[in-house]
């Protein structure tokens, strides 16, 4: 668990991953440290499952955990038209979405960062598989400061597993105001789309 929280130490195995997302066929480079080093998330795989691609306009997207970047990458690939902030702690993960960015040619697109180095602004859509193991508090404190930074008519879609607490999860956010919809569950996870109401 520590790589939500900080930066492995030590040589990076990198290896490959395999993936089709939203009918596109990718190839990722991962390593050893990263969340989900080995494969496309099952809960990533949910989302993107659940979901249809976001509509290709002008638009800024967030990818709140990115990882080694695979959501970062789609949203990027779908829509030419869009930037995709991809955000983590862990400073692999980010060099990682930026080889994986720059491998399907979408690296002019995808910005990584750690929280504190993002551009202010708000957001368009936040996509994320978000750190459920920090902690009930903690992983409230990251989603009001990110849902926050949502446009007025923008959206977050969030895959959380329903045995770490996606039923309490919606409860809490429809509790801080938030309309949330339940798009669908498939293998043990919720896919909920959270807008202003």
């Amino acid at each position: 668990m520590s790589h939500y929280f900080e930066t492995p130490t030590g040589r990076a195995e990198l290896h490959e991953i395999h993936a089709t997302i939203w009918d596109q066929d990718y190839t990722f480079t991962s390593a050893s440290g990263v969340f989900a080093s080995t494969r496309l998330d099952l809960g990533t795989s949910v989302l993107f499952r659940l979901t249809d691609p976001p509509q290709d306009r002008p638009a800024r997207f967030l990818d709140l955990g990115c990882g080694f970047g695979p959501i970062a990458v789609a949203l990027a690939t779908e829509c030419p038209q869009a930037s995709v902030d991809a955000v983590d702690v862990n400073e692999r993960a980010l060099e990682l979405t930026a080889v994986n960015a720059k491998r399907a040619g979408v690296g002019g697109r995808v910005h990584v960062s750690t929280p504190d180095q993002v551009e202010p602004g708000l957001y368009d859509e936040i996509w994320s598989n978000p750190p459920i193991r920090i902690g009930k508090q903690a992983l409230h404190d990251l989603l009001d400061t990110w849902l926050a930074r949502l446009t007025p008519t923008g959206e977050a879609n969030l895959v959380v597993s329903k045995n770490l607490g996606a039923d309490s999860l919606h409860a809490w956010l429809e509790g801080q105001g938030w309309a949330v919809e339940r798009v669908g569950s498939a293998k043990g996870f919720r896919v909920l789309r959270v807008t202003h109401k």
